[in-house]
């Protein structure tokens, strides 16, 4: 290693700093003229994923430009980056997909951490300021279901850019098996969500004795077929949304919530008190949900019969944690492959 002394001549120095300036040194660490940046103890390590083209038969990336919208978290980055390898890995044009990640906290390392495994990805981030939503939550019964990134995706259109006009908002527990162009190709019919439909559910389930009881709040549903349709997978009119005060009308729901036990599920009941029977359903194959399994065990779920285009493991289990634990369910081997966890021994052969 060179070194220098006192005595070294001061031209002999300056030589050397400025070619530090124009080459600063590196190492595994970070290391760039004296500032350590080292990846957070709390974020894995990520394999760098392969690079999509697009086909010929694609067009221009600005002029059909496809917009992805989801959350980053810690505890949910592993999934976050499979989900978003499974989009790209399925598309037809994956250099026209633009994601849009919101962020509780800009932080550095997740920036790095998606650069590193997507060098060319196409994406911008996002704050998320959790105590625009922190006072308005009420406790559910499952804890993860209580954290202001679970309720972002209410802020979307106040944060996403004014042109845009559609957003595909996606959780970060799936898989996409299919191209994500025809899902954000549908025809909303002036509706201002798009979704699965589950008109089969109990709907009833998802709000309590006291809201039935009431004299008044039940007939928010007048003139409406309220069926649940899950929120992990939605997409959105955003010009259509802000126009109609869509966030405002949420939140008045989760106002009342707080005064009185309406629901006990986290953010799903004010959207579907607030779009239930008002959205425009597309096929059950872009939302093969529940395979976490329920809210309180997570137990092993199997496949919904049909065809599938996402995989959703919504629900208490999640694959990357029962695939580490050792105690995967059968389901868990889907979602496997796009795994791009460095130390994942179930990481997809290349």
């Amino acid at each position: 290693m060179a070194s220098w002394s006192t005595s070294t001549p001061l031209p002999i120095l300056l030589g050397l700093l400025s070619i530090l300036l124009l080459h600063p040194l590196t190492t595994t660490f970070g290391i760039r003229l004296g500032i350590i940046h080292r990846r957070s103890p709390d974020l894995p390590v990520f394999r760098e994923a392969p690079s999509f083209q697009n086909g010929e038969q694609c067009g221009s990336e600005n002029a059909d430009g496809i917009h992805v919208a989801m959350t980053l978290d810690a505890n949910y980055i592993r999934g976050t980056m499979a989900a978003v390898f499974s989009l790209l890995q399925h598309s037809t044009c994956p250099e026209n997909l633009y994601f849009h990640f919101l962020s509780a906290h800009i932080a550095p390392e997740f920036f790095s951490s998606i650069k590193s495994t997507f060098p060319y990805l196409n994406f911008k981030t996002y704050a998320f300021d959790s105590n625009r939503v922190r006072g308005k939550i009420s406790k559910s019964i499952r804890q993860a279901l209580d954290q202001p990134m679970n309720y972002a995706r209410i802020y979307l259109a106040n944060i996403l850019p004014p042109d845009m006009g559609r957003v595909i908002y996606l959780d970060s527990d799936l898989v996409v098996v299919d191209d994500i162009a025809k899902l954000w190709s549908v025809d909303m019919e002036d509706k201002v969500v798009a979704a699965p439909e589950y008109c089969q559910a109990n709907f009833t389930q998802y709000f309590t004795n006291m809201f039935w009881s009431d004299p008044d709040l039940p007939k928010t549903f007048q003139g409406r077929n309220p069926c649940y349709f899950n929120t992990g997978v939605m997409v959105v009119d955003v010009d259509k949304w802000r126009k109609g005060g869509y966030t405002q009308k949420v939140e008045e729901w989760m106002a009342l919530q707080k005064r009185k036990r309406l629901y006990n599920l986290g953010s799903l009941p004010p959207f579907l008190l607030v779009l239930a029977g008002n959205i425009k359903a597309v096929d059950h194959r872009w939302n093969q949900h529940g395979l976490g399994g329920d809210n309180f065990e997570g137990k092993c779920r199997s496949l919904h019969p049909g065809p599938i285009s996402l995989l959703h493991w919504s629900g208490k289990g999640k694959p990357w944690l029962r695939l580490d634990s050792r105690k995967p369910c059968t389901v868990d081997h889907l979602w496997a492959p796009y795994d791009l966890y460095h130390s994942s021994r179930h990481s997809l052969e290349e």
